[in-house]
């Protein structure tokens, strides 16, 4: 099990002072909206990187194999109807 102080063993004492700090001073509605964007970036990241693997791919494939990257084979074909390692959307 790894410990809290693990994720930060390479960063400087005094540099995750200051982000825990600022992260303390957050409210509830600052925070949520930190994650919201992140999850906004990683789903972006994942997207482009659709994009590079299939260049001649439509949105609905871009937006069909990102989102299979996120879900599992089953929730792909409950939800979208669509089996991310048979066939092409």
């Amino acid at each position: 099990m790894q410990r809290f102080a693990d994720y930060y063993r390479d960063t400087d004492p005094r540099a995750l002072e200051v982000f825990l700090s600022l992260q303390r001073r957050m409210t509830v509605a600052e925070k949520m909206t930190a994650v919201f964007q992140m999850n906004e970036m990683l789903w972006g990241l994942a997207e482009c990187g659709v994009r590079k693997m299939y260049p001649q791919a439509g949105e609905r494939e871009v937006f069909l194999r990102t989102a299979a990257r996120f879900h599992d084979p089953g929730t792909m074909m409950r939800v979208y109807g669509w089996d991310p390692g048979h066939s092409t959307p």
